[in-house]
C-alpha cells in the first residue's frame, strides 16, 4: 500500500490545467518549501486514501475530495493574499473551475442519454437478444468482447462493461471460471475501445477538448486497440469451457416507445458536438448541450403520446404502466452526481498544489530525465495503479514538448493501461461489484502478464504504424 501511495502522490500532485498557471508561474512565488505546500500535500494525500478505501468505508470518493478542495484553497488564498497576490489566487480559481464546468457538462449530457436508454430498454433488448441466440461459451467470449469494443468509443466503457457483463451473468451463472474469463475480457475490450475514440473515456474526452488531438485523429489509434484486446483474447480463450451455456429466462418486450429514437439522437448529439469543434471553433460542450436540448424536445413529444394513451385507454391491464411515461429531469437527476463532483475535488485540489509550485519538479524529472516515450508508456503502468483520469490530467497539466505520435502514444497507454488490474479503471472496479464472487482482483490478476503482453504489443504497432517516416 505504501508504494501505491508514493505513486499516487507524485502523479496527482501534477494534476491541473498546465495552461491555467502560465501566467502567474512567473510573479508567484514557489512555496513547496513552505509549511502551506508541506500542509496542502498533507490534506490531499489523506482525502485520497478515503477515495481508496471507499468500498471498505462506504464513504462516497466525491466528499473527502471536495474537502480537501476546499481546505487547500483556503490557505493558498490566506498565505498568498498577505504577500499580494490575491488576484493571481483569484484568476487560477476561476480558470481551474471554468476547465470542471465544461467537463461537468459534457459528462452530464452523456450520462443523461445513457440513462434514457437504460430506462426505455435499449440495453436489455440487445441483452435479450444475445441471450436468446444460443451461441456457445467461446462465441459469447468473442461476442461480447468485440462489441465492447465497438460500443465503448459511443456510450462510454463503464457503460459498455455492464451492459456485456449483465449478458454473460445471465447465461453462465452456473460456470464460474466462463463469467471469470469473460469479465476480464470486457474489461480489456471496453477499455481498448474507449481509447481510439473521444467519447470512449473520460481521458480521450480530456485530450479532445484541449485542443491536442482533434477528433478524426484518434482513429488512427484503432489497430493499436484491435491489438490490445485480441491478443489477451486469443490467448484467454483456450480456458474456456466448452459447450453451450442453458437457456435463461427473460422479460418478453423490454424495449419501449421511442428506444431507437433516442439511440438515433445521441449518435445526432455526438455529430453536433464534433462539428461545433471542428466548423465553428467552439468549444464541444455546447454542442452537447444543444443535444441536450433535442433530448428534452422529443420528451415533449413522448408527454403528448403519453396524454393520448391514458385517454384512449380507459381500463389498463393490472401492473401496465403507461409506456410513453418519460420524464427527461429524472433522467438528469440520475446521473453519476458522486463521480461528477468527484472530478470538481480532484481538479480543484490538485490545481491547488500546482499553484504552489509542485509542478515544474515533478514533470522535469518524468519528461526530462526519462524521455517521452519511456514516461508514456509508464503512464500507462500508473494508470494501473491510480485512475487514469488524475494520470492524463498529470500529462495535459505538465504540457510537455512531444509530438504528435507522442501525444496519440499517452493517450493510448492512459486509455488501456488500467486493464492490467482489475482495480485500474473505472468498468474494472464496477464488474467486481457487478459480478461478485465471479470476476475478482486476484482472478484478475492471474491473467496480467498477457494483458501486459497486449499492452506492450499495442505500443509496438502504434510505433510500426504511426511514427513519421
Amino acid at each position: 500500500m505504501h508504494k501505491l501511495v508514493l505513486a499516487l502522490v507524485s502523479w496527482l500532485l501534477i494534476s491541473l490545467p498546465f495552461n491555467s498557471y502560465a501566467s502567474t508561474a512567473d510573479v508567484v512565488p514557489s512555496l513547496i518549501n513552505h509549511w502551506l505546500g508541506y500542509t496542502s500535500i498533507l490534506v490531499f494525500v489523506c482525502a485520497y486514501l478515503f477515495v481508496i478505501l471507499e468500498e471498505k468505508l462506504h464513504l462516497r470518493k466525491s466528499k473527502p475530495v471536495m474537502l480537501s478542495a476546499g481546505i487547500i484553497w483556503i490557505l493558498i488564498a490566506i498565505v498568498y493574499g498577505n504577500q499580494g497576490f490575491s488576484h493571481q489566487v483569484e484568476s487560477a480559481i476561476r480558470h481551474n473551475f471554468l476547465e470542471y464546468a465544461e467537463l461537468f457538462f459534457f459528462l452530464l449530457v452523456a450520462m443523461t442519454y445513457i440513462n434514457a436508454m437504460l430506462e426505455r430498454g435499449v440495453f436489455e433488448d440487445l441483452r435479450n437478444r444475445l441471450v436468446a441466440a444460443g451461441f456457445s461459451f467461446k462465441a459469447l467470449f468473442w461476442l461480447t468482447g468485440f462489441l465492447a469494443f465497438f460500443i465503448s468509443p459511443i456510450a462510454d466503457n463503464l457503460t459498455t462493461a455492464l451492459i456485456m457483463c449483465a449478458v454473460v451473468l445471465a447465461v453462465g451463472k452456473d460456470r464460474p471460471k466462463f463469467v471469470g474469463l469473460a469479465c476480464i475480457n470486457i474489461v480489456v475490450a471496453a477499455n481498448a475501445g474507449g481509447a481510439f475514440s473521444p467519447f470512449g473515456d473520460i481521458t480521450t474526452l480530456m485530450v479532445w477538448q484541449k485542443g491536442i488531438v482533434e477528433f478524426s485523429e484518434f482513429f488512427v489509434l484503432f489497430a493499436p486497440a484491435v491489438v490490445n484486446f485480441v491478443v489477451p483474447a486469443a490467448i484467454m480463450q483456450f480456458a474456456l469451457p466448452e459447450g453451450t451455456p442453458k437457456g435463461a429466462k427473460l422479460r418478453a418486450d423490454v424495449l419501449k416507445p421511442g428506444g431507437l429514437t433516442i439511440v438515433a439522437l445521441f449518435l445526432l448529439t455526438i455529430v453536433t458536438a464534433v462539428s461545433f469543434h471542428s466548423f465553428l471553433h467552439i468549444p464541444p460542450v455546447f454542442g452537447m448541450m444543444l443535444g441536450l436540448g433535442y433530448l428534452k424536445l422529443y420528451a415533449y413529444c413522448l408527454s403528448q403520446k403519453c396524454k393520448k394513451w391514458e385517454i384512449h385507454t380507459d381500463n389498463p391491464p393490472a401492473g401496465n404502466a403507461n409506456p410513453y411515461q418519460f420524464d427527461v429531469f429524472k433522467k438528469i437527476a440520475g446521473s453519476e452526481w458522486d463521480t461528477l463532483f468527484f472530478f470538481y475535488g480532484v481538479i480543484l485540489s490538485v490545481g491547488g498544489l500546482g499553484f504552489i509550485g509542485y509542478l515544474a519538479s515533478i514533470s522535469s524529472f518524468m519528461y526530462g530525465e526519462l524521455g517521452a516515450t519511456q514516461a508514456n508508456i509508464l503512464v500507462g503502468v500508473l494508470s494501473a495503479l491510480i485512475d487514469n483520469i488524475p494520470v492524463m490530467f498529470a500529462v495535459l497539466t505538465m504540457n510537455p514538448e512531444m509530438s504528435h505520435m507522442q501525444w496519440l502514444l499517452v493517450t493510448l497507454t492512459a486509455g488501456v493501461g488500467g486493464s492490467m488490474l482489475s482495480i485500474g479503471s473505472a468498468a474494472g472496479v464496477a464488474l467486481m461489484g457487478q459480478a461478485r464472487g465471479y470476476y475478482t482482483f486476484f482472478g484478475h490478476l492471474k491473467w496480467t502478464p498477457v494483458i501486459a503482453l497486449g499492452y506492450g504489443l499495442s505500443i509496438w504497432v502504434h510505433f510500426l504504424l504511426n511514427s513519421p517516416n
